[in-house]
C-alpha cells in the first residue's frame, strides 16, 4: 500500500517536525539501550567510523556539535565515555574507531534498518522529495537563526 498525503493531512509545522523526530529517535533509543550506547554516543561514533580518517577530538565535538547543537563540554564528555568503553581509540593526537566501535555501529544499523524501512516504507517518491525541500530549508533557517542568537 502507498502512502500519500491527503488534502485532509495536516500541514506541517513544528510541532509535527519534533513529534516525528522524537518518535524516529526513541526506536533509535530503543535500540541503542540495549548495546549499552545513548544517542549522543552513537552520533559521536557513527561521525568517527565514517571519516576519512582519524579525526582530532575538537574536528569531532564540531562535527556534533553542528548536528545536535549540543554543548561541546558535554560532547568531549561523550568521547571520554567513547574512549571508556573502547569503542574510541586515541591514535596520537587524533581518535579513531576501534573494531568494536565499527561493530557496534554496523550492529545498530542492522537492527533498525528494517524497522526504518516499515517507517519510511510505501511514501511516495514525490511526498519524500517535497518533505526533503521542506526539511532542508527549514534546518537552514533555523541554523542561520540559531547563529544570529548566538552573536
Amino acid at each position: 500500500m502507498t502512502t500519500t498525503a491527503s488534502t485532509t493531512a495536516p500541514i506541517a509545522d513544528a510541532r509535527a517536525l519534533g513529534l516525528a523526530h522524537y518518535a524516529a529517535r526513541g526506536v533509535l533509543e530503543h535500540v541503542l539501550a540495549r548495546h549499552g550506547a545513548t544517542f549522543q554516543q552513537q552520533v559521536a561514533l557513527r561521525a568517527a567510523v565514517t571519516a576519512d580518517g582519524p579525526q582530532a577530538p575538537d574536528d569531532l565535538v564540531t562535527q556534533v556539535q553542528g548536528s545536535l547543537k549540543a554543548d561541546p563540554t558535554d560532547i568531549r564528555a561523550t568521547l571520554d565515555e567513547l574512549l571508556a568503553k573502547q569503542l574510541l581509540v586515541a591514535d596520537g593526537a587524533h581518535l579513531r574507531p576501534t573494531d568494536a566501535g565499527r561493530e557496534l555501529i554496523a550492529a545498530v544499523g542492522a537492527e533498525t534498518a528494517p524497522i526504518t524501512a516499515r517507517i519510511w516504507g510505501g511514501i511516495s517518491a514525490e511526498d519524500l522529495t517535497a518533505a526533503g525541500r521542506v526539511l532542508a530549508l527549514v534546518a537552514e533557517r533555523a541554523n542561520a537563526e540559531l547563529a544570529a542568537l548566538a552573536a
